[in-house]
């Protein structure tokens, strides 16, 4: 199976710089970081992230909270639509970022264009 790799830089703020890494796996998955907060009120840091490709074309964005625990949020058709959380999902677009917010204080920034390849 074909390899693939490409890495996404972002900005979250003026002050401080998060970068967006993800190294293709497999032709379906990608691993890397990305900017995440897990804590209200905690500035965003690098998070262990995966971003899996289903084959009914979704995906699911693994992230690595830091405690043990994995918050996975699922896109149909490039749109986070749920979690495995019970808590309330919403995302804006900030240009060519989509923050996801996960309700009380998490907070997620993907690339858009990594949800595209």
């Amino acid at each position: 199976m074909p390899r693939f790799v490409f890495a996404l830089a972002v900005l979250a703020t003026p002050a401080l710089a998060q970068e967006t890494t993800l190294a293709g796996t497999d032709g379906k998955s990608s691993l890397g970081t990305i900017p995440c907060a897990t804590i209200a009120g905690d500035a965003l840091r690098s998070c262990n992230a995966e971003l899996r490709r289903r084959d009914d074309g979704g995906a699911t964005l693994a992230v690595g909270m830091g405690n043990g625990e994995v918050r996975n949020i699922y896109f149909t058709d490039g749109i986070p639509d749920s979690t495995n959380s019970t808590a309330k999902l919403s995302y804006e677009t900030r240009g060519d970022i989509m923050v996801i917010f996960v309700e009380p204080g998490e907070v997620y920034e993907l690339p858009k264009a990594a949800l595209n390849n």
